[in-house]
């Protein structure tokens, strides 16, 4: 399991306000995995794709919803939607356009 950036907002957005409830989530995770380990593979089997593919949406909407308040320019803004759509076909692609673009823009090569 992945508990990045995306993982901390939904534990945040569910309610978990301190270190304390992510102990209680790695104890719990733990000992599944130690003495449950059969029955927690045959329950993620069975857990369909598409239900993952709208939690990391909502977790990407709750690290988006962040953005909206700072201070970011035109440019960025720009940089980040062409990341973004760009890393749903190829995140090598991605990445290396996205730096491109940002490079562009910060050596006034570019202006929007």
């Amino acid at each position: 399991m992945c508990h990045g950036a995306g993982g901390m907002a939904g534990h945040v957005r569910f309610g978990a306000r301190t270190g304390g409830a992510l102990v209680i989530l790695g104890v719990l995770i733990l000992v599944a995995g130690l003495f449950f380990a059969d029955s927690i593979g045959t329950l993620f089997k069975l857990f369909p794709p598409a239900l993952l593919g709208v939690i990391l949406m909502f977790g990407g909407l709750e690290l988006a919803a962040g953005v909206q308040a700072s201070s970011l320019s035109k440019a960025d803004r720009y940089v980040m939607a062409f990341t973004a759509g760009t890393a749903l076909w190829n995140m090598g692609a991605a990445y290396v356009g996205g730096l491109a673009l940002w490079y562009g823009f910060q050596r006034r090569w570019l202006r929007l």
